[in-house]
Order: structure tokens, then C-alpha cells, then sequence
């Protein structure tokens, strides 16, 4: 069996020089560029050096301006809790994530698929404004709100459930050249995870009640996401901190139909509670009655005692009783 191509890209940290000092020297190169460039004309005109010289001096004038325009494209700026991830040519470069002011390659360019392209946007009032690039990757903890969808749990019951996933980019360099785009990737990973979770368990536990259920193990379950949700996404340097299901329904089309069965479950429970606290109130007034020798009763008088007493305690409403001025024989 042939071994699969790891995608993990080993990340190397750049160690830029202090953006400050070369900042000073690009300055200085562009300001002894434009020297050069305007000394050479007016030494000449002066008659102090030779049009040869003076063309020398220019050329070197306008070297040294490119130059220095060049050094200032390297100087990068970084926020805290952000990365830049660049590459040279083609070929991955290197990674910076600690905040400061730093000096690159100017030759370098970042990478971040997920970032707005430069553009130009037009205001209410006609006014044009310029859209740079985003290249800087968050490295902050962010929330991802998985919209509520539609699935079939174990039984084939329509349910709608929704969740929101808490994650951070930890390896920006995976990030970005591992997956096309890490964001859209954590999505779709996301969705496919709370279905097929969700196929995996009924809505309600059943009668035995010795089952896991989306609504009475729902902290369990998203545990389970989490950790399936996390090997898929660990090549793409993502880490997922926590998963929650904040939303969890029967569909539309079933729910009616579920609210009834469980009103009826809630009927049956609720009668079986009363039933047997009435037989045990029987029992004891009968226990009680003999006990204290208070009356005999035959065995027609006791089941007429008990037919009685059953449904004065289980009945729905308040009983109408009958005074019997006469004997009970």
C-alpha cells in the first residue's frame, strides 16, 4: 500500500530586520538618489564637471531613487494576533506572527487566499476611493454560525439543527497553502460533520432510555463534532476550540405531529402516576379500616368501596357525592 503525500507544510519563521532603521536607510538612499539626480545638471551648468561626469552623476541619481523605492515597498507593518505568510517566486518564503515593524524582502508578496482583492468603491456620493489587498491572516478567535439545515436523524425523522463553531488559525502557513481558501473549508467541513452526526443519533431517546439522543446528549454529540470536526481541519492549520448546537427542532412538516405523540406520552405518564397513587390510597384506607375495626365490609361492599374511591382520585373532575341516610345493607 503505497503511504499518502503528507500536505503539511513545514512552517519557517522569517527573522525580518527592524522596519525603523531600514526605513532611516531607504531615506537617505532617496535622498542622496535626488542629489545626485539634481547636482549633476546644475554642476554642469556651473562648468565644475564635464557632460560625461554629469551624465554619470544622473544615471546614479536615478539608481539610487529606484532603489530607494524599492526598499520601501519591504517595510511591513503588523498588528498583534496577525500573521503574514509570503512567498518569492513562486516558492513558499517564509512567516511572520509576532507584532512590530519589520523590513522584508521587497521582492516578496503575501498570501491569503480568504482576503479582499484591491479594488476601487464608489461612495453614495461619487466619490471613488481605492481598496487595498488584504494579505494580513487573523489570528484571533473567531466564530463560525453554522445555519440552522435540515437532516434525518437515526429513525428518519426530518429535524432541523444549527451550531456555531469557536476556532483560530494557529499555523497560518498551512492556512494558506495547504487549502484554497480556509474559511470556506472549514464551512463545508462543518456542515458535512452536523449531518452526518446527526444521521448517527435519534431526536428523543426512546422508552428504554439507554440511548445517546440529540436533544438529551446534545453537549455529548457536540464533543463528538468537535473532535471529528478538528482531524478534518488540522491539515489546514486550523484548531477548534469548542462546538455548541444552538438550534434543534423537529421539521416543519412533522413537528405538529411530534408535539402530539409527546403530549400523548406526557398523558400516559401523568395517568400511571395517578393510578398508582390511588390504588395505594385504597389500600390504605382499606388497611386502615380494618385495622381500627371501624366497619365490616363484605367483599361486594369493599369492590363497591374501591370502584368508588378509583374514580373519585382518578377522575378529571371533582367528584358529586351522595349522602346515604339509609343502611348500606
Amino acid at each position: 500500500m503505497e503511504a499518502k503525500e503528507s500536505l503539511i507544510q513545514e512552517e519557517r519563521i522569517i527573522h525580518a530586520l527592524n522596519g525603523f532603521l531600514m526605513l532611516f536607510v531607504s531615506t537617505v538612499v532617496l535622498i542622496a538618489g535626488t542629489a545626485l539626480f539634481i547636482a549633476g545638471p546644475v554642476f554642469y551648468s556651473m562648468d565644475r564637471v564635464s557632460g560625461g561626469l554629469c551624465g554619470v552623476l544622473v544615471t546614479l541619481g536615478i539608481i539610487l531613487f529606484v532603489v530607494a523605492i524599492i526598499l520601501y515597498c519591504g517595510l511591513k507593518i503588523l498588528n498583534p494576533n496577525e500573521a503574514l505568510v509570503f512567498a518569492l517566486f513562486g516558492k513558499y518564503y517564509g512567516t511572520i506572527k509576532k507584532s512590530g515593524y519589520y523590513w522584508v524582502n521587497p521582492f516578496c508578496s503575501a498570501i491569503n487566499p480568504t482576503g479582499n482583492k484591491a479594488g476601487f468603491t464608489v461612495s453614495a456620493g461619487g466619490r471613488t476611493s481605492v481598496t487595498p489587498a488584504a494579505k494580513k491572516i487573523s489570528l484571533k478567535t473567531m466564530t463560525l454560525d453554522n445555519a440552522k439545515q435540515k437532516v434525518n436523524d437515526e429513525l428518519g425523522n426530518p429535524v432541523e439543527i444549527g451550531a456555531i463553531v469557536i476556532w483560530k488559525v494557529v499555523n497560518p502557513t498551512q492556512a494558506v497553502i495547504n487549502v484554497e481558501n480556509y474559511k470556506n473549508y472549514l464551512s463545508i467541513q462543518c456542515d458535512a460533520i452536523i449531518r452526518n452526526t446527526a444521521r448517527m443519533y435519534p431526536y428523543d431517546t426512546s422508552e428504554k432510555g439507554d440511548e445517546k439522543s440529540l436533544r438529551g446528549s446534545s453537549q455529548e454529540i457536540a464533543d463528538i463534532m468537535q473532535l471529528e470536526l478538528q482531524e478534518k481541519v488540522k491539515d489546514a492549520g486550523i484548531q477548534i476550540i469548542d462546538v455548541r448546537i444552538t438550534h434543534l427542532a423537529y421539521a416543519p412538516e412533522i413537528a405538529s405531529a411530534m408535539l402530539q405523540r409527546q403530549q400523548a406520552a406526557a398523558i400516559i405518564d401523568a395517568r400511571q402516576k395517578i393510578v398508582e397513587g390511588a390504588v395505594g390510597m385504597v389500600q390504605m384506607a382499606l388497611d386502615k379500616l380494618n385495622e381500627n375495626d371501624i366497619v365490616e365490609l363484605d367483599e361486594e361492599r369493599k369492590a363497591a368501596m374501591v370502584s368508588n374511591l378509583l374514580v373519585v382520585l382518578c377522575g378529571n373532575k371533582d367528584a358529586q357525592p351522595i349522602v346515604n341516610s339509609g343502611t348500606i345493607y
